[in-house]
This record gives structure tokens, sequence and C-alpha cells, in this order.
């Protein structure tokens, strides 16, 4: 029998296991010994937060990221295809949404092994929960352009979509241009326009409010170098 590839949470940024992820991961975990992260360093670290007695160096990892050719995929699952469990492990939250980690699970499901995805922290469904926006039809567009033109043509057509269809509209940036990405939301979008920004979700800091874009210019909050999702309702 083939192997179970199991889909790993991560928290969002909190040390602290026990605020995010569920008791029943460390066990599940456990009992795995070949891993498919992003990084090696910090899901070696993640590992060991979630338990302390866990030998890393015993541990099998693959590296999934932008430096990873498609052809080495398949490879990773080797292991899987001749009996033994596996897991995916994203940099922050769930794996496969927004994530590397869907490449692997495609190919898992094409050579007919089982998938199991377990319970964590999600950024795009605790901002959304949170935002008090439409929770019914949404749309998440991952980043936006980097050059200011295309960003600011694409801010406009997203805030379009929010005006025709209703549909929250939810996307991110890399944190050290968050501040650049909301003065262009605040120029770009209109008064009324909702808003909401969720900025360090599940960790001591967070924020999370949703105002009218007229607002925000009137108070910007500092958005530099902290995680944060962008919402756009009405």
């Amino acid at each position: 029998m083939k192997g179970v590839l199991y889909l790993v949470p991560n928290t969002l940024g909190n040390p602290d296991t026990k605020a995010s992820i569920p008791e029943g991961i460390s066990h599940r975990v456990s009992h795995i010994s070949v891993f498919i992260v992003e990084n090696l360093r910090n899901a070696r670290r993640y590992l060991k937060r979630l338990n302390r007695d866990t030998d890393i160096d015993s541990l099998t990892f693959f590296e999934l990221n932008e430096h990873t050719q498609e052809n080495e995929i398949p490879s990773f699952l080797e292991a899987l295809e001749n009996g033994h469990d596996a897991a995916v492990i994203s940099e922050a939250g769930v794996p496969g949404v927004a994530d590397p980690g869907a490449a692997v699970v495609r190919i898992a499901h094409e050579k007919g092994i089982r998938v199991v995805p377990l319970t964590g922290p999600s950024s795009l469904l605790l901002a959304l929960m949170a935002s008090g926006l439409n929770g019914q039809a949404f749309r998440f567009h991952g980043y936006l352009p980097v050059k200011r033109p295309e960003r600011i043509k694409r801010i406009r057509e997203i805030e379009q979509e929010v005006i025709r269809q209703g549909e929250t509209q939810l996307f991110i940036e890399a944190p050290y241009r968050n501040d650049a990405l909301l003065a262009d939301i605040l120029e770009s979008c209109r008064p009324s326009t909702l808003l909401c920004i969720a900025a360090d979700i599940t960790m001591e800091t967070e924020f999370i409010s949703t105002r009218p874009v007229a607002f925000w210019k009137r108070k910007k909050p500092a958005l530099h170098k902290r995680p944060v999702m962008f919402l756009l309702g009405k």
C-alpha cells in the first residue's frame, strides 16, 4: 500500500505553537520521517517547537520553493509510493494555499496517493472571518504587480469587481512594501469602499479593522515589515 501525504499547518508568526496549532498535530507528525518544506532551517525549528524530543537528524527533508525544478518534485514522493507517510509543511499557515506545496499535492493525486489536510491557521480565512465583508463570494489575488503604474491599474480593476459583483477581494504584499501598497490603495479607491487591514494575525500585536478608505486616509497604520492581508469590499 502507498503512504499518506499529510498537509501540516504552520503558525502565522507566533512562536507559541499551542496558540494556533491543534494539539493532535504534534502526535501525528511524530510518526512521519519524510518532510517536504519551503525552508529547511525554519522547518527543523518548527518541528522542534512542536515536539522537543524530535530527533531532527533522523528525518529526511526535501526543499520545495522557487528554486526547485519541476522535474525534481516526483522524486519527493518515492517514499510514499514505497508505503511510507510524508508531510508537506508551509512557511506559514496551511500548505497548498498561496503556497508551492500545491505542486506536490497535484502529483500525489496523479499517482493515486491519499492526501489528508490537517486543520490549522489560514491567514486568508481568518482575515475574511474577522473582516465583516462578504464571506459568501470572495477572491484571492495573491501579490499585485510590483511596478506602481501596473499596481494602481490592478487595484482599480479589483475595486470594480467589488462594485459590480459585491465579492470580497483579498491580496497580499511583501511586508517591506506594505506601506507603499496601502498608499496606492488610498489614492486609487473610492472614499466609500471598505478596506480591511489584517496585520499580525494570531500574534500579540494582531490588528484587524475594516473601515472606509476615507477613514484610513485620516488614520493610516504603520504596516512596514508586518504580515498583512488586505481586503476590499462593500
